[in-house]
């Protein structure tokens, strides 16, 4: 999943962090703004696409991507988030 090695990392790191603090400006009261988020992960994978050739076999590498990076985020945050709010309001089954 996410997880490369650090020497991987390293050069990607600093691009991430410049690129939060753009979406962190650009946001109101606090929060991302959502439509930029979704512009710069489209722009990415376009870009992407542009340069590797547009095909299935690219294509599908792209979605399942991102349907990992889905199930990343719920697995790792989501889900953990939940369940402190069950044992703070209540579980509802």
């Amino acid at each position: 999943m996410p997880y490369i090695g650090k020497t991987n990392r390293d050069g990607l790191e600093n691009a991430i962090d410049e690129i939060v603090g753009i979406l962190n400006e650009r946001g109101i009261d606090g929060n991302y703004p959502v439509g930029h988020l979704n512009y710069l992960i489209t722009s990415i994978i376009v870009k992407t696409l542009d340069r590797q050739g547009k095909s299935y076999k690219n294509f599908n590498a792209v979605v399942g991507a991102l349907e990992c990076c889905k199930l990343e985020l719920y697995r790792r945050a989501v889900a953990p988030y939940e369940d402190t709010k069950i044992e703070q309001n209540g579980d509802v089954y």
